[in-house]
């Protein structure tokens, strides 16, 4: 499987013959110059470039074949734009209102293709069992009838109506999608996990591009019931092999799933099993082992350096003098958050007699909504406005809001707590 390099070894890359192009327009009211262009390797954006925009116009050159996601990040008005390459030159115009894209015009004939199966995919998972059951009430020789069978007919067409030869890609992501992750209630139709791991082993490298990963390992973890993860996770890496990079690939992915939805035993089984991998390591593995040992008990919390912080002159999270550290991860638009962080501002004045300091990062998007919630929390607060793009996701392991470290001194991490309770325990503030 191919890897795509990031910044440095792809602009040199860049200056070679391109493969395709890459091209999105925008009105001349866009207040933006930067974009940044991503490919995806399963759950993960992988950057590849960034262009400045000429005349509202932002080209990429792509210099490899590559089937699958991208997207297209305008950091300073947080704008993100999907899209899909077939190999081929992609056209994209933005509708644009208050620097917002409103609608997004795909030109290329495999965009718009896609952009129409999107479409119709939704009506079908939304309309179609409606019409179906209203179908039982009228006659097929009423017009209404003949109306009613015509457009269920035409919403229960799938896949098949894609050419595999002049769309591999649309063709591989609709059939892929409607055979492991449709809702049929049809037991029948329902995948068996052996299917799953046959797909996951012979499938291209279209699996890896096409988002479908993530979610089709979850399904298979829920095809075998929540007794017998282990077992199903053990056939599973027998079968790919975790010296491949297909099974690194699946094996990190496993790893990010248990720390989803915290099932700490297999998260600390499974990545045990890849820390002592003695084969090379691919890329995402390497990127997973390395954000989970940035969190580990007793290391360095790795700095940061703020970009606009409140509440203090500090120009890095280790220039920040105290006995001890809270960090926490949250969000103005995160429930828990809204929840907890008051029950830590309630014990704010508390924890800095004790010289404990609390530093907040922000999962924000919208600049507003961050300024309004962090003027009334005194401690340090700053923020990418990237959402879950911003650096910090995936320097510490980032999966949930919010989330909370204690560190010593020297930046070293002496707690991991699950909750704003636990924080409070901890120094005995409750």
């Amino acid at each position: 499987m191919k890897k795509i390099y990031i910044l440095s070894a792809a602009l040199t890359a860049f200056s070679l013959q391109a493969q395709f192009t890459v091209t999105v327009q925008a009105p001349s009211d866009f207040k933006e110059q930067e974009a940044i262009l991503y490919t995806l390797n399963g759950s993960k954006d992988i950057i590849v470039t960034k262009e400045q925009s000429k005349n509202n116009t932002w080209t990429f050159k792509y210099p490899t074949s590559y089937m699958g996601m991208m997207k297209l990040n305008f950091p300073n008005t947080n704008n993100m734009v999907s899209f899909i390459s077939e190999n081929k030159n992609v056209s994209i115009k933005l509708d644009v209102q208050n620097n917002k894209v409103k609608d997004i015009i795909y030109q290329d004939e495999a965009n718009s293709l896609m952009n129409k199966q999107q479409e119709g995919s939704q009506k079908k998972e939304l309309i179609l069992p409606a019409l179906t059951q209203i179908k039982e009430y009228y006659k097929d020789n009423t017009d209404f009838g003949k109306a009613l069978k015509e457009e269920i007919s035409r919403l229960s067409g799938g896949a098949g109506s894609i050419d595999q030869t002049q769309h591999p890609f649309i063709y591989y992501y609709n059939t892929n999608y409607s055979k492991f992750l449709s809702n049929s209630a049809d037991p029948s139709k329902k995948a068996t996990q052996d299917d799953i791991i046959n797909f996951l082993d012979k499938s291209n490298d279209m699996l890896e591009t096409s988002s479908l990963l993530r979610p089709v390992l979850v399904s298979y973890l829920n095809a075998g019931g929540n007794t017998n993860v282990g077992t199903s996770v053990d056939k599973l890496l027998d079968r790919l092999k975790v010296e491949t990079p297909r099974g690194q690939t699946v094996l990190s992915e496993l790893i990010d799933i248990f720390d989803v939805y915290e099932m700490d035993e297999f998260k600390t089984k499974y990545l045990n099993l890849a820390k002592n991998l003695k084969c090379t390591i691919n890329d995402r593995l390497a990127s997973t082992l390395k954000s989970n040992a940035n969190i580990e008990m007793g290391a360095v919390f790795p700095n940061y350096k703020f970009q606009a912080p409140a509440n203090t002159t500090a120009k890095s999270l280790h220039d920040i003098k105290a006995d001890k550290k809270i960090i926490v991860f949250w969000s103005s638009t995160c429930s828990h958050c809204e929840s907890e962080l008051p029950q830590l501002l309630a014990k704010y004045n508390d924890l800095k007699a004790k010289n404990v300091q609390v530093v907040g990062f922000s999962l924000d998007v919208d600049k507003d909504s961050y300024t309004k919630k962090i003027a009334a929390f005194p401690w340090i607060n700053d923020s990418e406005l990237k959402g879950w793009n911003s650096s910090y996701v995936d320097t510490y392991n980032i999966h949930a809001t919010p989330t909370y470290f204690i560190l010593d001194a020297n930046n070293k991490i002496i707690n991991k707590p699950d909750h704003v309770g636990d924080v409070l325990e901890y120094f005995k503030a409750k």
